[in-house]
């Protein structure tokens, strides 16, 4: 995703390894880019990410994340919820038949799967 967007990285701060996330090989974190998004029409934001190569995703969204917008996870209803400037979001699975649809048009910042590729 960074290559493809364009998107400026910095050295790392602190570079580490990661072991847990390629079986038998560490993978070495010594970059990390500002990564802008928005899920849905109401939350947009800006994080800075540690750049690696993933198969799994585009963006993982983890931990500091999770705990800087003080995150509640309901494990039932399999959602995520939180404030941010006084509007609750919350945050669930796409529905099947969401998945089918690609949004694209004027103005629009999505990308299909092989707009992206």
């Amino acid at each position: 995703m960074v290559e493809e967007l364009h998107l400026k990285v910095e050295p790392h701060p602190d570079p580490y390894k990661l072991s847990w996330l390629k079986k038998g090989n560490d993978v070495h974190v010594n970059k990390r880019c500002l990564v802008q998004f928005s899920i849905g029409t109401h939350y947009k934001d800006e994080i800075m990410c540690d750049v690696v190569p993933m198969d799994a995703c585009h963006l993982l969204l983890g931990r500091p994340w999770l705990y800087d917008r003080r995150v509640i996870y309901d494990g039932f209803k399999n959602t995520y919820s939180f404030v941010k400037e006084g509007v609750k979001i919350i945050l669930a699975p796409c529905r099947m038949e969401d998945k089918s649809k690609a949004v694209t048009g004027e103005g629009s910042s999505y990308l299909s799967k092989s707009q992206f590729l």
